[in-house]
């Protein structure tokens, strides 16, 4: 499995994006229950957030991304970048 930091914009409709964060959160939550995120969180100026995925490869975190009411709804830009974590509780071997 492959890490990737996925960071995410958000857009300007903010009144739009706090409408879906409640299903954007239960959606979150489901894949930190199944291991696929390992941290998640808005940055403290509330411009964006940080994501931690555990996936297979970047198609599987694309598919992911796909399914995340935040998606359909247009209120955030996604950047994926494959992360290779060096030292921390999150690295074996």
């Amino acid at each position: 499995m492959a890490r990737f930091a996925v960071e995410l914009v958000f857009g300007p409709d903010r009144e739009k994006r706090l409408a879906v964060r409640p299903e954007h959160r239960e959606y979150i939550a489901s894949l930190v229950e199944k291991g696929v995120i390992l941290a998640s969180g808005p940055y403290a100026d509330d411009a964006g957030a940080l994501i931690i995925y555990e996936a297979a490869d970047e198609a599987a975190v694309k598919e992911i991304i796909a399914a995340d009411p935040y998606t359909p709804a247009g209120v955030a830009e996604w950047t994926i970048r494959e992360w290779n974590a060096l030292m921390g509780p999150w690295v074996t071997g």
